[in-house]
């Protein structure tokens, strides 16, 4: 019975581990992989979502507020005058942002370009998952406040539509 019990406690760590990064990554609450016979269950109450989605929220409130207007030319580096604005497309998770399908291909969405609600405006990849930022307002970008392959908080203003 003892090579039994052994047997069943053999954990994958590291696929635990990679679980709860994606639950952090996604704000999911739990997660549940099966392979065969082997199962793994990950699970975080309700209560230490909360308290990650506050968190960085208070990183990126910090960043000052520039009296400068939104330039179309200060589209990557005048992020702190469109990070104020309401228009801005905030990013729903911590990752890495890809401003097109692959690398060398035309963005998704460049400054001046009109957009519909729905459509994609970058990708942000988080645990190996490439997930779309879309328009949530038809308009025409105005600034796109991130650069291709930059880590981004949760929260964070990436793309400006007005």
């Amino acid at each position: 019975m003892t090579e039994k019990t052994e047997q069943a406690m053999k954990v994958d760590v590291d696929l635990v581990r990679q679980l709860a990064e994606l639950l952090d990554a996604t704000a999911l609450t739990e997660i549940e992989v099966e392979h065969g016979d082997r199962k793994i269950r990950v699970a975080r109450k309700a209560a230490a979502v909360a308290q990650m989605g506050y968190a960085p929220a208070p990183v990126a409130a910090p960043a000052p507020a520039a009296a400068a207007p939104v330039a179309p030319a200060a589209a990557e580096v005048g992020a702190s005058a469109p990070a104020a604005s309401a228009n801005a497309v905030k990013s729903p998770m911590v990752g890495t942002v890809y401003l097109s399908a692959e690398p060398g291909a035309k963005p998704f969405a460049s400054v001046g370009q009109k957009v519909a609600a729905g459509d994609t405006l970058l990708i942000v990849e988080a645990m190996k998952v490439m997930n779309p930022i879309t328009a949530t307002q038809a308009g025409t970008v105005t600034a796109v406040l991130v650069e291709n392959g930059q880590p981004v908080e949760f929260d964070q203003p990436l793309v400006v539509v007005e």
